[in-house]
This record gives C-alpha cells, structure tokens and sequence, in this order.
C-alpha cells in the first residue's frame, strides 16, 4: 500500500467513516465493491497536463485560420445534479456548454429521473456518475461539433479520500479532461477546514483570486478560489477546484 494511499485512509471525515463501517453486510460488501471499482478505475486516471488544445491568448483574433482554430480551447462543458427536497429519490440532471469565445451556450440537455442508489459519503460517483455519462453520451449523438473539450463537474476530483471522486470518475470512463469544483474540504493529506480558513485569511494571500491547497506530503490537490471574500466571511465555506481528469 502506497504512502499517499495510506493517508487517504487516515483522513477519512467522520461522515465516511461512519458509512464504511456499516453493520449491513449487504452495505457493507457493496461499500467494498464500490471501493475496488474506484480502486481499479484510478489506475487509467491522468494526472499530468495531456491535451489536444491550447489556451486562447489576447492575440486570438476572429480571423484565425480554421487550422488554427481547431487546437483552440473552444467548448466548455459543466454537469450537474439537484434533488427534490420533497423527494430526495428525484433528481435532475444538467449539463450545459459554452463557447469560450463568444460566451455563448451552444448546447443544454436535461434528464429527469428517480435514483435507486443512495447517497453514500465518498461514494458520490456511483450516485450520479451513470446520469451525467449518458448525458454526455446523448450529447456525442445529437450535437457531436459542441462536444466539450473540458468538463466542469459539481464534485471532487483529487481531493477526495481514495484520490478519486466524481470528477475523476466521469474523465476516466468518459475519456475527458475535467475540473472538479467541490464544496466540501475532504481531510486528506493533512489538510483541515481550520488550515485552510488560515490560509485564507493569511494578509499575503489578500490579493490572491486562488489559493493552492498543498498538503503535507507537498503535492497540490487544487486550489481554493476564494474571490467572494464578503461571501465567505458569512457562510465560511469556500469554492474547490481541481484541475485533473
């Protein structure tokens, strides 16, 4: 077992750790296959820059030869989950794109559905995963030109207990770089809510939009954006990004 997979485990939240030591055999051992699919997945994960498009610059223009313009970042897609508060069973799932040029929506689909699978702490993928892929799926079949070069995804990445959340989960199975922004501080690699609120609060981070989240081990799991200051002073919460697939 790997050192940074240790510490996956050693910081697990409370809420997780309460939901993996379920007395349910039967939650129990689908905990366990839950856990060894993750496991299995992460192998095929990329975590370095590995792209087939370039950032857009100032000097883009509009009369940029199609050559060109085809390596280009263009599409930028975002997925997302919400839920009934009468029925938590009933969700609806989202996923929009727009063209970074213009700032455009050039596609929107939704899926209304009731879910069979519970939400279970660190294993959100097995909840929503299956809903955002089929609608990236029926996005490939009715509107393939808008397909999203990056994917913006309402969940964590890296910066999750067994290094692969939501995030990870759909750019591994489908094939696609994505972000996750999450809402929540998962506690691994010796990161904590407390840590983080110093940092930003830290007067040298004041005019920074970004503050990266380094843990003990000294790798980078994201970066907490943290331009809503008024906004986090009152809710204490904060934005996290993670830029890996």
């Amino acid at each position: 077992m790997s050192s940074c997979y240790r510490s996956y485990m050693e910081n697990y939240c409370e809420e997780e750790r309460e939901a993996l030591a379920s007395p349910d055999p039967a939650a129990q051992a689908q905990l366990n296959q839950w856990t060894e699919i993750q496991d299995e997945l992460k192998k095929r994960l990329i975590t370095e820059d590995f792209f087939t498009w370039n950032l857009p610059n100032s000097t883009t223009t509009n009369t940029s030869t199609k050559e060109e313009e085809e390596v280009l970042l263009k599409y930028i897609g975002g997925v997302d989950m919400s839920f009934s508060k009468e029925d938590p069973s009933i969700a609806c799932g989202c996923i929009v794109v727009l063209d970074l040029q213009t700032l455009q929506i050039v596609y929107e689909d939704y899926s209304l559905l009731r879910l069979q699978v519970p939400y279970v702490p660190g294993f959100l993928a097995f909840r929503e995963a299956p809903v955002l892929l089929s609608l990236l799926d029926n996005m490939k079949k009715r509107a393939n030109h808008f397909y999203p070069q990056v994917l913006m995804v309402d969940g964590n990445g890296l910066l999750h207990p067994r290094g692969f959340g939501l995030a990870s989960h759909i750019g591994v199975l489908a094939n696609l770089t994505t972000i996750g922004v999450g809402k929540n501080l998962h506690h691994v690699d010796g990161l904590t809510h407390s840590g983080v609120r110093q940092l930003l609060d830290a007067k040298e981070n004041n005019n920074e939009d970004i503050i990266p989240l380094m843990g003990g081990s000294g790798s980078t799991w994201g970066v907490a954006d943290i331009r809503s200051r008024d906004y986090l002073q009152k809710h204490q919460s904060t934005c996290l990004l993670q830029r890996w697939q």
